[in-house]
């Protein structure tokens, strides 16, 4: 694969899938752009890409939250590449996760606090929305681009408590790709989602049953995004992809 003269924007970069999808992308020539909400560690993945690729990379202070920031990013991008070429959604994570949530003090969803809800939507599917938004004017106006969203196996299944995640994920998934696709096609735009069952950048992660009886390297995941970028995918559009090791077939108990 060659990505050459190719830029891309990866939310969620400083450290997980959207980390090492920059890292692939500027391995195989492209320019990267790595945004997160931690400066201090974006800086330093940029610093190491940037050893490594020769100033491919550039990291930016973005919350996906903040429609003005996202906006920023992407002039950012183009003043600095001149084009959007990949527009790669990973920034995400379950509310009650990452808010820190005690379930003895919280322990059913109407007892959650509704803020910690309103974070989850923000990050898992306004952020998604928010970016399209914005690169599919720079997408429109280069006749071309591509959408990558990240879903997940939560989106099929649903989730009791953590109730933010699959809702946004399900949004993700169908509504939101389906309707870029479907924008974008005259534009010479793609949008493609995938949702990966348990992967491995949690332990925990291990604990989640699948027909092939493990989780997924965190790398099987960025290769199928890899393989969609590329010009031999250029004929997969709207759809999400699960890559699941086979657990949305499983029985559900």
């Amino acid at each position: 694969m060659d990505f050459s003269g190719k830029t891309s924007i990866s939310t969620g970069a400083a450290s997980g899938m959207g980390l090492l999808f920059a890292q692939n992308l500027s391995e195989l020539g492209a320019n990267v752009v790595l945004c997160d909400v931690n400066k201090e560690a974006l800086d330093e993945k940029v610093d190491e890409i940037n050893s490594k690729h020769n100033g491919k990379a550039v990291g930016i202070v973005c919350d996906v939250r903040d429609y003005s920031q996202v906006c920023l990013t992407v002039s950012k991008t183009v003043e600095l590449f001149g084009s959007i070429d990949i527009m790669a959604n990973f920034a995400g994570g379950t509310a009650v996760r990452m808010r820190n949530v005690n379930p003895n003090k919280y322990p059913e969803f109407p007892d959650v606090p509704i803020d910690v809800y309103d974070w989850g939507i923000d990050v898992n599917l306004k952020g998604p929305f928010y970016f399209a938004h914005a690169v599919l004017k720079q997408m429109r106006e280069q006749n071309s681009g591509l959408i990558i969203n990240i879903g997940s196996i939560t989106g099929m299944e649903g989730d009791g408590y953590g109730m933010d995640y699959p809702v946004s994920k399900a949004g993700l998934m169908f509504g939101l790709t389906k309707s870029i696709a479907r924008y974008g096609a005259k534009y010479n735009i793609r949008c493609v989602c995938i949702s990966p069952g348990p992967v491995l950048t949690r332990a925990n992660m291990a604990n989640m049953k699948t027909l092939l009886g493990r989780a997924a390297d965190p790398q099987e995941i960025i290769d199928l995004c890899l393989f969609v970028a590329s010009e031999k995918g250029q004929f997969i559009n709207g759809e999400n992809i699960m890559i699941d090791g086979g657990r949305n077939a499983m029985g559900r108990c």
